[in-house]
């Protein structure tokens, strides 16, 4: 009987409504990430237009 009164009262516990909402952990680490895959799409994009200006195909 007390086994089943422990279960009750915990099954009660843990439905005690909404919790507070997830913190945001990795939400800087995901703006930096973003950031800097735009920096590598703008290297990528002044290495391809230095490449068409010199003519030469080969480099990379």
């Amino acid at each position: 009987m007390k086994y089943a009164l422990i279960a009750v009262i915990l099954l009660l516990g843990a439905c005690d409504g909404p919790s507070a909402p997830t913190p945001k952990i990795a939400e800087t680490q995901r703006d930096a990430l973003e950031k800097a895959k735009g920096v590598e799409q703008t290297l990528q994009q002044a290495n391809e237009a230095a490449q068409k200006k010199t003519g030469d195909t080969e480099a990379q």
